[in-house]
């Protein structure tokens, strides 16, 4: 028997534990050695628009598991590590540069919002680490490069979809619009509408500005109101959504308020209250959607989160995550650039906001839908497609 000194079986057993520790995975990538396939997710957890990244992550959470239940990618389970941007302009990029450097993700989840998703896009594209956004809708941020993705439709189809819906359906043609000034997603919305807007013959007969974080709109509602619009356009985020509604109607202005994807939110109703009833926004699925993979994911979800209805939000979480896994699958293997490409040749991928194609840019093509508020609850109105 050889008997080796205290000190130099220390030092071969660690060595024995770090030769295993750096073994390469047989999936490729950093974030795919060993026995999980670790993925990354930042999200508004915190802060202002935090019901925006709560309810995404709920969603990414609950595909994540779905996944794992069912056997997990290449025979390995996923892990998803998420960070919380705290709703705080630059800490997105802080908190995806811990997630590439520190945890080794083999891609990132992220964000909501495009200002943030932005911020995520600026670290990911130079890394190539893919990123997949699940519900931001301007398009510079897959412009960013060719490592960024979307699974929700782009602002130019939005301002379509919500000119569109003011001309034939609510039948106006002269609009008040009210902007939040500090916001990419608000200003870009804001003139995708009024394009489409003025080609169909409409008018903005008043356009007032604000930042986000303001609470008091009752001078630029006062303003609006002197201008005798038809309707009331206001592209933001919900919290300031439910404060110019609100605001508004105690000024007296009783004419339509409509937005978009930015107002889909629980807090929308908890914050604008009865001055919510008959307004209407733009976004990606209902919940009242009768085909079978819509309610099964609502099921699924409301016994997961405390019988909460989810939200488009939730929706895209779910989507993003599935796409991601898929291309995983397709790719065989979790090395980037491969996985880049197998995420870049998603086509006709089924999910629950409908069917996934990517174009050259990375930008999903997807119908839109109309949700009004009726006795206190979001309402089905309409689905406009491309």
């Amino acid at each position: 028997m050889n008997i080796r000194k205290p000190g130099v079986l220390i030092a071969s057993l660690l060595s024995l534990v770090l030769t295993a520790c750096n073994k390469p995975g047989d999936g490729g990538g950093s974030g795919g050695a060993g026995g999980e396939i670790r993925i990354g997710e930042f999200a508004s957890l915190t802060g202002k628009e935090a019901a925006f990244g709560n309810s995404s992550h709920k969603g990414t959470l609950l595909a994540i598991e779905d996944v794992n239940a069912a056997g997990g990618v290449l025979g390995k389970k996923l892990k998803l590590i998420t960070e919380d941007n705290r709703t705080t302009q630059g800490e997105s990029a802080t908190v995806v540069r811990k997630l590439i450097s520190r945890d080794k993700v083999i891609a990132i989840l992220g964000e909501v919002a495009s200002g943030r998703s932005l911020e995520g896009a600026s670290v990911c594209q130079p890394n190539k680490i893919p990123m997949i956004s699940p519900s931001s809708t301007k398009p510079e941020v897959t412009e960013k490069g060719d490592y960024i993705f979307r699974v929700c439709f782009i602002d130019p189809f939005q301002g379509k979809v919500l000119s569109t819906f003011a001309n034939n359906t609510l039948k106006v043609k002269n609009v008040a619009m009210i902007v939040d000034a500090a916001s990419p997603y608000s200003v870009g919305l804001a003139n995708n509408f009024k394009e489409n807007f003025f080609a169909m013959g409409g008018k903005v007969v008043i356009e007032q500005k604000f930042s986000s974080g303001d609470k008091d709109f009752k001078a630029q509602l006062t303003a609006i109101k002197a201008a005798s619009p038809d309707a009331v356009f206001a592209p933001c985020y919900y919290t300031e959504a439910a404060l110019i509604t609100r605001q508004g109607r105690e000024l007296g202005l009783t004419v339509p308020f409509f937005g978009g994807d930015g107002w889909e939110a629980p807090e929308l109703l908890q914050l604008g209250g009865q001055a919510m009833e008959g307004t209407y926004y733009s976004t990606h699925y209902s919940a009242e959607d009768q085909s079978p993979k819509v309610q099964e994911f609502v099921k699924k979800f409301r016994a997961r989160w405390n019988n909460e209805t989810p939200d488009a939000m939730a929706a895209l979480g779910y989507d993003s995550a599935m796409v991601l896994a898929d291309a995983i699958k397709r790719a065989g293997t979790t090395d980037e650039p491969k996985l880049r490409d197998a995420i870049a040749a998603t086509k006709d991928f089924e999910g629950v906001t409908g069917k996934t194609n990517l174009d050259a840019n990375r930008n999903a093509t997807k119908p839109a839908v109309i949700i009004t508020i009726k006795d206190g609850k979001f309402k089905y109105v309409e689905t406009i497609k491309p």
